[in-house]
């Protein structure tokens, strides 16, 4: 039975945290724990209970979160710092040839992005962009919108990037199946959006021939050493994390025994010690031993954690906000009445996070938002390894809808590249809103495969 008072409670906290960000300007951090409150007291919680749930909600979110943006920052920071992801985007543009450049860009950018956040991924390409644009007379979206997907579509769907390791969390899901079922939909994503539909949205660019010679000058510049290490580095975690999952799985069913070796596969598997090796192994191949100092290295380590820092307190911040829907009973009431299926939920979850983007303009916000309304309802109507895996990534797919005007990103595409606030509306925002429904109707199609 719904509970009219309780659904006010809830639909006054949205309201209010849409309020406090849009008009008030103020911090997401501080919008999410008033909005908890708000519900608190609208529902009939008591002061101690509020400030219980507030501590019980941060804990049990940062605890896992904290570790892993914090230690993603510096790994992302010290393969930013080494020219890692400039070489790779070179080391793409040469083997990709002369007329797939901008498939060149679409993977440089898929693989980029695992490690290091979209804005600085995206800002240390733009001058690649446009030395390509320059010399090929090639209008720069033609190369930067392949960037720009892969970026995006990592960025959203591929731990250990904060976005869907903060839901994962949220949701207590998985990483190895996200990670699993994010590639799934990524690299089918990635190709559609980027190779079929962006040239379609810049066929009406300057489009001219790109000479060989042209791409070995960009080849000359690489350091095959970093490219290698890089490539490395990126997939040891991802890896790991997916070796530790399988294993896991195996044990759960029965299919293998537990015995000293297993566990340990299982301990280099976790995401924090994935994490940790890749990390300290950044430090050493692509900082001890191209010079750069201890002194340098513990600089880059603690300005990586400054951006990560706001990360993790809105993460918290949504997790304080889904406990508060659990301890006043919103979450249930809201799961019996979608009681049924499943995929009610996942459709619930990416309408939610899709609607948030649209309004507020932040994906992280907006991801943080739509887990924190969703995790209650699979407390009472639990779903699979792999379903939450898939509501992790609808919630992430969301988040990608429509970039627009209230969107800092849609901002650094505007300014970065030169373009008109209508022209970026017309790229930018067009195709973050295809690579949003082309991944969740891919996430729908895997959901009904396996038996949803």
């Amino acid at each position: 039975m719904i509970d009219y008072m309780l659904m006010f409670a809830v639909i006054a906290g949205i309201a209010l945290l849409l309020f406090l960000i849009l008009r008030i300007k103020l911090n997401a951090f501080l919008a999410l724990l008033m909005a908890s409150i708000t519900v608190g007291l609208l529902a009939g919680m008591s002061f101690t209970d509020i400030t219980d749930t507030i501590t019980e909600g941060m804990g049990n979110t940062l605890g896992f979160v904290a570790v892993v943006v914090g230690l993603g920052s510096i790994f992302g920071a010290i393969l930013d710092h080494s020219g890692g992801a400039r070489n790779l985007a070179l080391f793409m543009l040469g083997r990709f040839g002369e007329k797939k450049a901008s498939a060149a860009m679409l993977v440089s950018g898929f693989l980029i992005a695992i490690p290091v956040f979209f804005d600085v991924a995206f800002i240390i390409l733009v001058p690649i962009l446009s030395a390509l644009s320059k010399r090929t007379g090639k209008h720069i979206m033609v190369f930067a919108l392949p960037l720009l997907t892969g970026i995006g579509i990592t960025h959203s769907f591929i731990p250990p990037t904060p976005g869907p390791v903060a839901v994962a969390d949220i949701l207590k899901a998985d990483l190895g199946w996200v990670i699993f079922l994010g590639l799934i939909v990524a690299i089918p994503t990635a190709m559609l959006c980027g190779l079929v539909i962006s040239p379609m949205v810049t066929r009406r660019y300057k489009d001219q021939k790109i000479s060989t010679e042209q791409l070995n000058e960009l080849e000359a510049a690489i350091d095959g050493n970093i490219v290698r290490n890089t490539l490395l580095l990126i997939g040891l975690p991802i890896v790991l994390i997916l070796t530790g999952t399988l294993v896991k799985t195996l044990v759960d069913l029965g299919n293998i025994s537990q015995n000293l070796l297993i566990d340990s596969v299982i301990f280099l598997g976790h995401p924090f010690t994935a994490l940790i090796l890749a990390t300290l192994s950044a430090m050493y191949f692509m900082g001890t031993r191209y010079g750069v100092t201890r002194e340098k290295l513990f600089e880059l380590s603690n300005n990586s954690l400054a951006p990560a820092g706001a990360i993790i307190l809105i993460t918290g911040g949504g997790g304080v906000f889904k406990q508060t829907l659990i301890e006043t009973g919103a979450g249930q009431m809201v799961a019996e009445a979608l009681a049924g299926t499943n995929m009610y939920i996942i459709v619930l979850a990416y309408i939610i996070s899709a609607l948030m983007r649209v309004i507020q303009g932040s994906a992280t916000v907006a991801m943080i938002t739509a887990a924190g309304i969703v995790a209650p309802l699979i407390i009472f109507s639990p779903v699979s390894n792999a379903e939450n895996a898939l509501l992790v990534l609808a919630i992430a797919a969301g988040s990608v809808f429509m970039s627009h005007v209230n969107d800092s990103g849609f901002w650094l595409v505007n300014r970065y590249l030169d373009i008109s606030v209508p022209e970026t509306l017309r790229t930018w925002s067009v195709l973050s809103s295809l690579i949003s429904l082309i991944g969740f109707l891919i996430i729908m199609i895997i959901f009904l495969f396996i038996g949803g």
